[in-house]
């Protein structure tokens, strides 16, 4: 950093990536945020503290537009003030406090546009990132599989587009992923099933091609497919699954219903409707006891309609 020299003939110098740290404490930090210059209270009091800092200033900067005013508090070192960003107290590894940390954002219905930057990877005890109902484009960052404290990610309703976010796949502790209202592409990859995701959310999109023959793998409780394009069968893999709401309708299926879904036991929710799916239904749907939603209609469907389903 080529101001350094300036005060290198005072104190020793310590450059990190969000600020020039001097000697004795004193800090002198220029970023997305402004300049700020004061003692150690002022400056990022840990590692981590730094490296947040470091995701948040870089973040703003790749924000455009920022209608309400969120990101204006974005300011200084202590990214426990911004507005939407949410810490909580951590220890090290013998139990003894080590500063407080980020542990969610919570940017809902903030009309931000602009992009994800790689450095948000940066945020390693960040468990919930909600961005639901915003203008942001592009792709998730690859460096996104480095959040590995990761437990929550919506992204839901953005001008999010290309090929499925494949990163999210790595991100290991991740149990509810959002991508519903966006403009994603193409075919979903068979690893998707394979997660230990709760939710799965894909709705509203414009995925296409076959659904992975091992959906039924998934030990989702909620999965929502509806409104794309996926086209081909109903997998014939659905069996035991614990799945309590599926959703497929307004897409391109073909195909019959597949005997398994009766051993859902605990599903409530199935809806197939707007489909081009053929057939009889099959008897096993009788056995679906803790049913409360069950939409078959505007399909390709024959035969009578059987006693046992209540219209």
């Amino acid at each position: 950093m080529e101001n350094c020299w300036v005060l290198a003939f005072l104190l020793p110098v310590i450059v990190t990536e969000a600020a020039v740290i001097v000697g004795g404490g004193v800090g002198i930090g220029v970023g997305g945020g402004g300049v700020w210059i004061g003692g150690g209270i002022n400056a990022p009091s840990t590692p981590t503290a730094s490296r947040a800092y470091t995701a948040l200033q870089a973040w703003k900067s790749a924000i455009t537009d920022d209608p309400v005013g969120v990101t204006k508090s974005w300011v200084g070192p202590n990214v426990c003030s911004y507005k939407g960003v949410f810490c909580s107290d951590s220890r090290d590894f013998m139990g003894n406090p080590a500063g407080e940390v980020v542990a969610a954002i919570d940017l809902n219905h903030a009309n931000l546009q602009g992009t994800l930057v790689k450095e948000l990877s940066l945020l390693t005890d960040l468990s919930i990132l909600h961005l639901n109902s915003n203008r942001f484009s592009g792709s998730v960052p690859l460096s996104f599989r480095e959040l590995s404290s990761l437990t929550e990610l919506d992204l839901s309703n953005n001008h999010f587009s290309g090929a499925f976010p494949a990163t999210v796949l790595y991100i290991p502790n991740l149990v509810y992923l959002d991508l519903r209202f966006n403009s994603f592409s193409g075919p979903i990859p068979d690893d998707l099933f394979d997660q230990k995701l709760d939710a799965i959310f894909l709705n509203n999109n414009l995925f296409d091609g076959e659904l992975p023959q091992n959906l039924g793998n998934s030990p989702a409780s909620v999965i929502n497919l509806a409104n794309n394009r996926f086209t081909g069968t109903i997998p014939f893999s659905l069996g035991y699954m614990g799945i309590k709401e599926i959703l497929f309708l307004n897409n391109q299926l073909t195909g019959c219903i597949p005997q398994g879904v009766g051993m859902w036991a605990d599903l409530q929710v199935l809806d197939v409707s707007s489909n081009a799916l053929m057939g009889h239904l099959p008897d096993s749907l009788s056995c679906l006891s803790a049913i409360e939603v069950l939409n078959v209609a505007h399909n390709k469907l024959s035969g009578s309609c059987p006693t046992w389903f209540v219209l």
